[in-house]
C-alpha cells in the first residue's frame, strides 16, 4: 500500500515551473525555483500521487492543475492578509494583471528590497522574493496564483483566463 502524501505550498511553483518548462530537469527546477533537487524530486511525487503531473514523466496534467488551481488552491492554502510593508508585487499587481487591474494598494511578498508598498502575504515559496530575476515566468504565473488566494471575484475570474491562457497557448488542445 502507497502512502499517502499531501500537497505542500511548494508544490504549486514546481508545477507552475513545469508549465514554463516543459522539458526541464529535476536540477532546472531547482534551479529555475532556488531549491534543492531532492526538494525538487519530492515535489514531483506529491504531484503524480495528487494526479497534478502524469506518472510517466514529467508533463503536467494540464486541466487538472486548472482545477486545482481554480477550485482547491485558496483552500488548500489560503493566504493570511499582514500588515502593510515594502516587498515584491504579487497577486493583482504582478506582471500579468496590472495593465488591467489598477489598485491603490498592492499585494506584495515581504522584501526590504523590494520596490512596491502594500499588505503582505506570504508566499508558496520562500525564495519567491528571489523569481523576477530568476525565472519571470514562474514569477508571473505564481503571482496569479495569489491573486486567486486573495482576490475578489473580478480579479479570481481575469487569473483563470490567464491561467487557461498559459496552460493551453493553442486553444485547440483546451477541447
Amino acid at each position: 500500500m502507497q502512502k499517502a502524501l499531501s500537497l505542500h505550498p511548494i508544490d504549486v511553483p514546481v508545477a507552475l515551473s513545469l508549465v514554463e518548462a516543459p522539458q526541464a530537469t529535476f536540477q532546472q527546477i531547482s534551479e529555475m525555483l532556488g531549491i534543492s533537487s531532492s526538494t525538487a524530486h519530492a515535489a514531483i511525487a506529491r504531484l503524480r500521487q495528487a494526479g497534478l503531473v502524469r506518472k510517466e514523466n514529467l508533463e503536467v496534467a494540464r486541466s487538472a492543475l486548472l482545477e486545482f488551481l481554480e477550485h482547491g488552491v485558496r483552500y488548500a492554502f489560503p493566504a493570511v492578509v499582514q500588515t502593510e510593508g515594502r516587498g515584491v508585487p504579487t497577486a493583482h499587481a504582478g506582471p500579468l494583471m496590472c495593465a488591467d487591474i489598477v489598485a491603490d494598494t498592492p499585494f506584495v511578498w515581504p522584501a526590504a528590497r523590494g520596490g512596491a508598498v502594500g499588505p503582505s502575504i506570504a508566499p508558496l515559496l520562500r525564495q519567491a522574493v528571489e523569481l523576477p530575476v530568476r525565472s519571470p515566468g514562474v514569477y508571473a504565473l505564481l503571482t496569479v496564483v495569489d491573486a486567486l488566494r486573495v482576490g475578489r471575484v473580478r480579479e479570481r475570474e481575469l487569473a483563470i483566463g490567464l491561467l487557461k491562457s498559459r496552460l493551453y497557448p493553442n486553444p485547440a488542445l483546451a477541447a
